[in-house]
């Protein structure tokens, strides 16, 4: 534990926490996490990053630190999550307008703003037609005065 690593059972609270020096076959690493508990692992290139990004489930959150455009646009364009920020952290799911979800393991659909109504509703469709007026052409039984609109239509 580099930082944190506080907790109080009776109180349900754990400390925000800051793990280093965590491999991928730890077992924190094993599940999602829902606390404030933060493996860091490190890398020497972003390749190697991204590729054990992707060897994985997809995460429901991700993160980057930096400058570098190149970077950041492989970052977005070469690995799945749920959301992310870029120089930042956790806001995403802090901003209404940004509709928060996971992929895969992670989760279906986002919610949050307009994003979360279309998610939690469902758009029925309808199609109502009167059943007076033209002959139903297109079930059988075709008879010869079937036939014969047919061919007048046609």
């Amino acid at each position: 534990i580099a930082h944190g690593g506080g907790y109080n059972k009776e109180h349900r609270f754990i400390e925000p926490t800051i793990m280093r020096g965590v491999s991928r076959e730890d077992a924190i690493m094993q599940e999602e996490i829902f606390g404030p508990i933060l493996p860091v692992l490190t890398f020497s290139q972003l390749d190697e990053a991204l590729l054990s990004i992707r060897s994985d489930e997809k995460p429901l959150s991700a993160y980057l630190f930096s400058n570098d455009h190149h970077e950041q646009e492989l970052f977005t364009s070469t690995i799945s999550f749920g959301g992310g920020c870029i120089n930042d952290v956790v806001m995403h799911i802090a901003n209404e307008h940004l509709p928060f979800g996971g992929v895969g393991q992670s989760g279906m659909g986002s919610y949050h703003g307009e994003q979360g109504f279309r998610t939690f509703s469902h758009q029925k469709s309808m199609l109502k037609k009167a059943t007076w007026g033209e002959p139903n052409l297109k079930y059988p039984p075709y008879s010869d005065g079937k036939l014969s609109w047919i061919k007048r239509l046609i």
